[in-house]
């Protein structure tokens, strides 16, 4: 491996690509142990995938945005690194396969000289910041939050506190009560609202909480009716220190903040968050919104070439679905789908070279992975068409029940049991040659992950599948389990899908003709999906579709999962979308000494706040390390201050003060100052002193 130095400008960016390469050259000679290398490289949005020896790197756009010279960025990245592949992601981010782990660092630097980052996009962080596709263009919206979005992102971004959470955590902001980003189910989410005080208009956030899927989903439950607009990032950033200290550590399995919240209620959890709120350097941060007022709309009048439509129907339907009014008059919103949420290199070089005269240089990747064109006039309607029809992007049913949202399931992930993008290929061509009528209906959403943990989002699907397996004829054979009746009910509510019945993977074609056609049936005048569902309830179904699972029909075809050629056999390695856990001594005091240097320089830098937190993490990483020692395991942060003092400082083992929680609990009972943060770090650096003595004397003096 090569040495490698950047040459960008943000000291900040620089030493996180030059520490990428030195961490990979020290693992590579053995010098890190594997967990630890895994948790540094998740951080930095390098993931391991299913194949070994190759690297899925996660591209972070902050609620989709990405302008014509950065899509052109990726998509020359992916041929050069990857495949030539972009995958769309439900979270708005990007994601590209097979890259070789010597090679990440130069492909982040090259990234960032377009203001692009991977940094913290996978791991035990706050994730990709999602948000409407269609904020500040939004008729329903009471205002653009689009700057919200970008504060929220930019001020969490390297922070301390948020580093090595237990889990990670997703935020969501959605731009009207529609909640078309769907707070509901997500760790945090805002959704805009305007008050009127004193004949002033007030702007602030319904702020909901403690939401999410996986293997046990949870709904958001409501932290604020109305927060003011600069109490939104200190409120964020109480909660996440809360998050910190007390979540769980120790089974990732509940480690999730909604988890947190289900033990402790939402009363005490809010008081933790007041109680931290001594902590916060700031109580009131304004958000500038001034430099997201300017569209970057073309400049030059476009003389649009010779064009041709193939297919003038098609183009009707296409136009009915996937294009919207925007708020600006004189201009319309184009979606486009994009199959499983793969669009090559080539076809997006193609694209952004006919289309980046036209519209705005300001692309959104959706939250149903596919992409949006903003600031199309309406005479430039059929050109984009005939653009998109050329490069097979031409398909109806945006939003619809065609418009599938899958994970890569089997494709690429660890922990995929059976394939969703093939299965979801097949569903998409169902409904489009058999239930035409139903191309546009927006409340019929199918939802496909290729296991459990909801990647695919299969846990708010109308109708949903989640791979498993199934054991038939004494082997083993592909199976999804069926879901129904998953939704937005707006304003923040959502309602949770009902697991139904399992079946072979190869029925899901059939139980999905048997759940339309019943539809088609028996729906009343103007019901949606899901009043149907949620008005037959989930025993119906379950008759319904019963018949499917009849094992003693099964076919040879019924051993193959969608998309193989070969016989199906589970193969599930270790998922990493949740990071690790590290149990190492040794490697906690050394992280421990990393914190303290890191702590030293937010000192030198006047970074009080972010000195402090470091400091705090060097107390825990080290008194962590000594319970281990003494075989004491680890649940949460709060958990180690107490079991620190019931096997140290009660035992008398710990002497250099007399409750050693007080001691650490000093961060979140005094505001940031360089005389507190000063000594703060006096102090941790003795107690890590004092632990590395700790196996000579037996005692912490």
């Amino acid at each position: 491996m090569q040495s490698f130095r950047t040459e960008l400008e943000n000291p900040l960016v620089e030493k996180d690509i030059i520490e990428l390469e030195q961490k990979i050259r020290a693992f590579r000679k053995g010098k890190i142990p594997d967990e630890k290398f895994r948790s540094l490289r998740l951080a930095r949005g390098v993931y391991g995938q299913r194949q070994q020896g190759v690297q899925m790197v996660r591209i972070k756009l902050p609620y989709g945005k990405m302008t014509f010279s950065q899509w052109k960025r990726i998509a020359d990245i992916s041929d050069e690194f990857s495949t030539g592949n972009l995958h769309l992601t439900t979270r708005q981010d990007i994601q590209i396969h097979f890259v070789s782990l010597e090679r990440t660092p130069e492909l982040w630097s090259l990234l960032e000289e377009e203001s692009i980052t991977i940094r913290e996009a996978c791991g035990n962080t706050v994730r990709n910041v999602t948000a409407s596709d269609a904020a500040g263009i939004d008729p329903d919206e009471p205002f653009d939050v689009t700057p919200y979005a970008h504060a929220i992102f930019e001020y969490f971004l390297r922070k301390p506190f948020c580093q090595e959470m237990g889990r990670k955590f997703k935020i969501a902001v959605s731009s009207s009560e529609k909640d078309s980003a769907l707070v509901f189910m997500h760790d945090l989410g805002i959704i805009p609202i305007i008050q009127k005080e004193d004949n002033q208009i007030k702007r602030g956030f319904k702020v909901v909480i403690g939401g999410g899927l996986g293997a046990q989903p949870h709904l958001a439950v409501t932290a604020f009716e109305f927060l003011e607009e600069d109490r939104l990032l200190p409120y964020i950033e109480a909660v996440l220190r809360v998050f910190d200290r007390h979540g769980e550590r120790n089974s990732r399995h509940k480690a999730r903040i909604k988890f947190l919240i289900q033990q402790i209620g939402i009363e005490a959890f809010q008081e933790l968050v007041v109680a931290e709120q001594k902590a916060v350097a700031l109580h009131r941060i304004p958000i500038d919104t001034s430099k997201f007022e300017t569209v970057q709309l073309p400049e030059i009048p476009f003389q649009l070439p010779t064009y041709q439509i193939a297919d003038p129907f098609r183009f009707e339907l296409w136009k009915k679905s996937n294009v919207k009014q925007q708020k600006q008059d004189g201009y319309q919103i184009v979606y486009v789908r994009v199959p499983n949420g793969n669009i090559s290199s080539d076809v997006s070089r193609r694209l952004i070279e006919k289309l980046k005269p036209i519209v705005a240089n300001d692309i959104r990747v959706t939250i149903t992975q596919n992409l949006q064109f903003r600031f199309v006039k309406p005479e430039h309607l059929e050109y984009v068409y005939s653009v998109l029809e050329a490069e097979g992007l031409a398909l109806p049913g945006y939003g619809g029940p065609a418009d599938i949202v899958s994970c890569p399931g089997t494709d690429t992930c660890n922990l995929g049991i059976s394939s969703s993008t093939g299965l979801s290929t097949v569903l998409s061509a169902i409904i489009e040659a058999e239930f035409p009528q139903y191309l546009d209906q927006e409340d019929i959403a199918i939802r496909i992950s290729g296991c459990m943990n909801s990647c695919g989002q299969h846990g708010i699907g109308t109708i949903g599948f989640h791979g498993s397996s199934m054991k038939a004829n004494g082997q083993v054979i592909p199976a999804v389990q069926v879901l129904i009746g998953g939704g937005n009910l707006g304003n923040g509510n959502g309602r949770v899908a009902n697991k139904v019945i399992k079946l072979p993977s190869k029925k899901a074609p059939d139980a999905l003709r048997l759940l339309l056609n019943d539809f088609t049936q028996h729906k009343i005048e103007n019901e949606t999906y899901l009043d149907y569902t949620f008005r037959k309830g989930e025993k119906y179904f379950y008759d319904h579709l019963k018949p499917l699972g009849d094992l003693s029909l099964l076919k040879a075809d019924d051993y193959i999962d969608w998309g193989h050629a070969e016989k199906f056999a589970t193969a599930i390695g270790v998922g990493e979308c949740a990071g690790v856990m590290i149990d190492l001594v040794a490697t906690l005091i050394f992280e421990a000494e990393e914190k303290l240097e890191q702590s030293r320089v937010s000192l030198d830098n006047a970074a009080y706040s972010d000195s402090l937190y470091q400091s705090y993490a060097a107390f825990m990483h080290t008194a962590k390390a000594l319970l281990l020692n003494q075989e004491v395991q680890c649940n949460t942060q709060a958990g180690i201050l107490k079991d620190f003092d019931q096997h140290f400082t009660a035992k008398g083992l710990y002497k250099a003060h007399p409750s050693f929680s007080e001691l650490v609990l000093q961060i979140n009972q005094q505001a940031p100052s360089e005389a507190f943060a000063a000594t703060y770090f006096k102090q941790a650096v003795l107690f890590i002193e004092q632990a590395k003595l700790f196996k000579e004397k037996g005692v912490i003096e």
